[in-house]
């Protein structure tokens, strides 16, 4: 139950490092969405990588030691990506991204929602959700880096109640 069964502690650090790593990369290549907006294919696909990278991270071991060492690793790697993200703004604009404007002066750029993969009818339903009709009335819509879409009117003043 805590004897692990690979010969060395610290293979389990270097395969979490190695999973986490391309996940992250593998991940990142796939756009910018919140967990609140994902579709239930996104869902299923995290679960799925879930499952399929978990043997090469514990290389067959199932021991609670094992466990314990890929949990802090993963943890500790993710806490060295946030921190790396908070002190270099080139490896953020790698990790997370940078803001994308799909709407300037009514106009929807369509080279940049085809960039960060969105269709039109979810450009639609973020501007209902943010209160707007459709693209004409907005001045700006950012895609930003949490997946979220800002809206910024014509005419904010207007806008007060929406």
């Amino acid at each position: 139950m805590w004897a692990i069964g690979l010969p060395h502690w610290w293979e389990f650090v270097i395969r979490a490092v190695v999973v986490y790593s391309f996940l992250l990369v593998l991940l990142r290549m796939t756009g910018k969405r919140q967990i609140g907006q994902m579709a239930p294919f996104d869902l299923v696909l995290l679960l799925v990588l879930s499952n399929a990278v978990q043997n090469s991270m514990n290389g067959g071991d199932n021991s609670i030691t094992g466990g314990l060492i890929l949990a802090t690793s993963l943890v500790v790697m993710n806490s060295a990506v946030s921190w790396l993200t908070y002190r270099s703004k080139t490896i953020e604009a790698l990790l997370e991204g940078r803001p994308v404007i799909l709407i300037h002066d009514g106009r929807i750029d369509h080279t940049s929602l085809e960039s960060v993969k969105m269709t039109t009818h979810e450009l639609d339903a973020a501007l209902r959700a943010a209160g707007f009709s459709g693209p004409s009335e907005v001045r700006f819509a950012v895609l930003e880096n949490t997946g979220k879409v800002s809206v910024i009117p014509f005419h904010p003043a207007n806008n007060l109640q929406k």
